[in-house]
């Protein structure tokens, strides 16, 4: 496998190196750890505190910011280190979003990992703005980490296509091997309003309901048994779960009721991470997961 590991020496990054330590890569496999460096925004770049007093330091806040993070590199190469793996560190200059996206698409990353909140100044809620664009516009999967370990794992199918891409990660890359994994499925099942039916309407809209969310219920248990049955096939420890209520909420509340490490979810947007592409419940996830969620995008 070839690892995009991107860091900025925050707490999040170090989270993000250790889980890339855990994982079980083949023999031969390359993780490329980068860091990029943004050129600082004031005119004399310059630190106020070296223009106060020259003679205690020279450095301006374009080399203090390249030395960070050269040592941050240089820490997670040497915590990355096996006999069995290459390891490279580099640093790269730009915009962090657009520079890991270009590096993940020249170097053929099989995956990109990074951390869910670094130290930009713009953000979301509970996702930096890096790693967002990062998810948006990678040409690869993307691994936003939250753990320091990859399992247990939640695989959230719907039986879309963009669920079968994400199944592949599962058959084609070795780490999953002997982590437990749940397979998800959920019912969207809520019962009509009684208000504006005439009298008697209501119950025959009741049980055409009642019907129409057994149906759903058997398809979306189907689901789950059919996805865990051909993972189990693969070699791989699954177990089928059917839920019921609003996608989102659920497979959050599930991760966090189960101690799931690891949300795997497949995206259909061809041009990124968007709420109208990418559709509102794995933006949720995303969003909201309190473990490292794994984007898996429909190939271009």
């Amino acid at each position: 496998m070839r690892i995009l590991l991107a860091i900025d020496g925050s707490v999040s990054s170090d989270r993000a190196t250790q889980l890339v330590r855990s994982l079980s890569l083949p023999p031969d496999s390359l993780i490329r750890v980068v860091a990029v460096q943004e050129r600082f925004a004031d005119a004399l770049a310059m630190s106020w505190a070296a223009m106060g007093d020259a003679g205690t330091s020279t450095e301006t806040e374009d080399e203090a910011g390249a030395r960070r993070l050269r040592e941050a590199v240089a820490r997670a190469e040497t915590e990355l280190a096996r006999p069995d793996l290459a390891v490279e560190g580099y640093l790269l200059h730009g915009r962090p979003g657009s520079a890991i996206v270009d590096e993940a698409g020249a170097a053929g990353a099989d995956l990109v990992v990074v951390g869910s909140r670094g130290h930009g100044t713009i953000a979301t809620m509970l996702l930096g703005s890096t790693a967002s664009e990062i998810v948006d516009h990678a040409p690869c999967p993307v691994l936003v980490a939250r753990h320091h370990h990859l399992g247990p794992v939640a695989f959230a199918d719907d039986g879309s296509k963009s669920a079968r891409n994400a199944e592949s990660v599962f058959t084609s890359w070795p780490i999953f091997l002997g982590e437990p994994i749940s397979v998800i499925t959920v019912a969207e099942v809520a019962v009509p309003v009684a208000a504006g039916f005439t009298p008697g309407l209501y119950d025959q809209v009741l049980e055409s309901y009642s019907n129409s969310a057994d149906e759903t219920r058997r398809e979306v248990q189907d689901e789950a048994e059919g996805e865990a049955h051909r993972l189990a096939d693969a070699g791989l420890d699954t177990q089928a779960v059917a839920l019921e209520g609003d996608p989102a909420a659920e497979i959050v509340r599930f991760a966090a009721d189960r101690k799931i490490a690891t949300i795997v979810m497949g995206t259909r947007g061809h041009t990124g991470l968007t709420r109208l592409v990418m559709g509102s419940v794995a933006r949720n996830v995303l969003l909201h997961a309190s473990c490292s969620v794994l984007v898996v995008r429909a190939p271009k």
